[in-house]
């Protein structure tokens, strides 16, 4: 090889040397970009499962809003505590046809009671899904959102919390209002039955409403969970999809 040649050989190779050089710490800088926006993915994945609540719900404002646009509709609130009467309901429902049996505790969750029964009785949760199931660490399904995506409710919204477990452990067969995480006045008509022990972490507002039990028929909530989340993951839509009918409250 001539002279010229290795000397445009080695320059050539020292170009390469260089530019590697150079581009070394801009690659660091995007694998560290890179790890941290997979943390935090991460992390707000872990967020999201333990802030339980049901997702987006309207302000009594953002109702205002509407009705001030509209002009033609009222602005709906919860129903008065009172029509809990202080005592214990019997109730019962369909899943998928299956029968399922439960009591709501009017005296230690009367405004939670009060807004089921009522609910109920105007047929708000006929033929409405349960959207949302949970198969690892907290073990509930979710039901009565009316648009079947965890942001429904009856337009408008209530608390505080009642009646919510000191230790965080909500007991097999405990039906609980779900709300948005961080937010004790957000409860409507979303509620979840617990069909496993499951412990759910309190948040900056406090733990979850338990405003009654199943007596009956939880097997029914157990083989829907049997056939797990329809995305196969742990939190989601069910595999099968489930529907509540034949409500009703005394």
């Amino acid at each position: 090889m001539k002279n010229n040649e290795k000397l445009a050989a080695f320059q050539a190779k020292q170009d390469l040397i260089k530019r590697r050089s150079e581009n070394a710490p801009k690659d660091n800088r995007l694998a560290l970009i890179a790890g941290a926006a997979a943390l935090a993915i991460a992390f707000a994945g872990q967020f999201a499962y333990f802030n339980f609540g049901p997702g987006y719900v309207a302000s009594v404002e953002e109702l205002a809003g509407e009705q001030s646009a509209t002009e033609s509709e009222t602005v709906k609130t919860a129903p008065d505590a009172a029509l809990a009467e202080n005592r214990t309901w019997n109730g019962s429902m369909k899943l998928n046809g299956s029968d399922l049996k439960f009591e709501l505790s009017g005296d230690l969750a009367p405004q939670a009671v009060a807004n089921f029964v009522s609910l109920a009785k105007d047929g708000f949760y006929e033929n409405v899904s349960c959207h949302r199931l949970t198969t690892a660490g907290i073990f509930v399904l979710q039901c009565g959102d009316p648009n079947g995506d965890g942001t429904g409710g009856p337009g408008y919204s209530f608390g505080p919390i009642e009646n919510a477990p000191a230790d965080d452990v909500y007991k097999e067969g405990v039906i609980a209002m779900a709300r948005k995480g961080g937010d004790g006045s957000s409860m409507g008509s979303q509620f979840f039955i617990v069909y496993q022990d499951s412990q759910i972490p309190s948040d900056i507002a406090g733990g979850y409403t338990i405003l009654g039990k199943v007596t009956s028929g939880l097997d029914a909530v157990k083989k829907i969970a049997e056939q797990g989340v329809a995305d196969g993951s742990n939190d989601g839509s069910p595999l099968e999809p489930v529907l509540m009918s034949g409500i009703s409250v005394e």
